[in-house]
């Protein structure tokens, strides 16, 4: 989810450990355990510092060990210990048990949307993205606001928030049987459907589709329940040539294809250089594909600039890569 939503969501824990007869009792603990319930719902999401070093190190760690299930286990350790060594005075198991769910809650929702985590490590690197909740979900970030407004207002909190998240689960539940349903009907319309990625839009009956079928790539809306293709790409797999293999020793090549599922590639000839772009096809956005890797590649299979990351227009693309080249100077 977005950052936002995590930290009412933390906030929202908080007022549920109200309902813990400790925490109810001491005001001090209550304070720490809110600071803490809100930290804790953001704290696997403290990678993102990544993206100050470069896209391609952050697209291959971002959700990925500070989500998995080790990270889960310890994040709850440092972040009640350093609330508690301001203070000490209160009960540290209470402080470190709710900061705890705190940390599952986030994990938990990142899997649901199209991005998703690898929250499965270490038994697996693979990427969990079940893609039927939005990564900003209008719906229930406002359902967190009511609970907010009712809480500010004097209704009990954790009752409040109870029946809130009584009503996310319904919810959740309901995106799962829309989802469910679309993808049934996907495999009612194609042969030999050998994954589907989906990809829930702000709009509630509004969906992306990345089909991936054994020849074809499919690339669709499902508006209102009714499946519509906007795009079809042959299935080409990558040639076993020195210029891919050069590509793929990219890092903005490698961290993409360590991310991205369902991807087309592209080769370019130019008159003293090559460029190789791979392309993402499960964010069609305005008729492009915003997330891409792209490597421009000399005569003698020397690297000459490269990128990876979401980009709207051919002359930002551009832009990103001159800004990658070695200075002659």
């Amino acid at each position: 989810m977005d950052t936002g939503t995590h930290i009412v969501m933390g906030i929202a824990l908080g007022g549920i450990a109200t309902l813990d007869p400790v925490v109810q009792q001491d005001p001090a603990l209550f304070n720490a355990v809110l600071a803490g319930t809100i930290i804790g719902s953001n704290a696997p999401d403290f990678d993102t510092v990544l993206k100050l070093k470069n896209n391609a190190v952050y697209i291959r760690h971002h959700r990925g060990i500070t989500h998995s299930i080790p990270a889960v286990l310890l994040w709850g350790i440092p972040v009640s210990g350093l609330i508690y060594v301001l203070t000490p005075q209160i009960n540290f198991f209470h402080l470190w048990f709710w900061t705890f769910l705190a940390v599952i809650l986030h994990v938990l929702v990142d899997v649901f949307n199209a991005y998703g985590t690898q929250a499965y490590r270490p038994f697996t690197r693979r990427w969990v993205a079940y893609g039927f909740i939005n990564t900003f979900d209008p719906y229930i970030f406002l359902l967190h606001i009511i609970g907010i407004g009712a809480w500010s207002l004097g209704a009990s909190p954790g009752y409040t928030w109870l029946t809130i998240y009584s009503i996310i689960i319904l919810y959740y539940l309901k995106r799962y049987m829309d989802k469910r349903e679309i993808v049934k009907k996907v495999h009612g319309h194609f042969p030999n459907v050998e994954q589907i990625a989906t990809s829930p839009t702000i709009k509630h009956n509004s969906w992306r589709l990345a089909i991936t079928t054994e020849n074809y790539f499919y690339v669709g809306q499902a508006e209102n329940g009714h499946i519509k293709i906007v795009d079809e790409f042959e299935k080409v797999p990558l040639p076993d040539s020195n210029l891919i293999k050069k590509a793929k020793e990219d890092k903005n090549v490698d961290a993409f294809l360590s991310f991205s599922p369902v991807y087309r590639w592209e080769i370019y000839y130019y008159d003293n250089y090559t460029e190789v772009r791979f392309i993402d096809l499960r964010y069609r956005s305005n008729g492009r594909y915003p997330f891409v890797a792209v490597v421009q590649i000399d005569e003698n299979m020397k690297i000459i600039s490269s990128y990876t990351g979401w980009i709207f227009s051919e002359q930002k693309l551009q832009n990103k890569l001159l800004a990658d080249e070695p200075s002659l100077l």
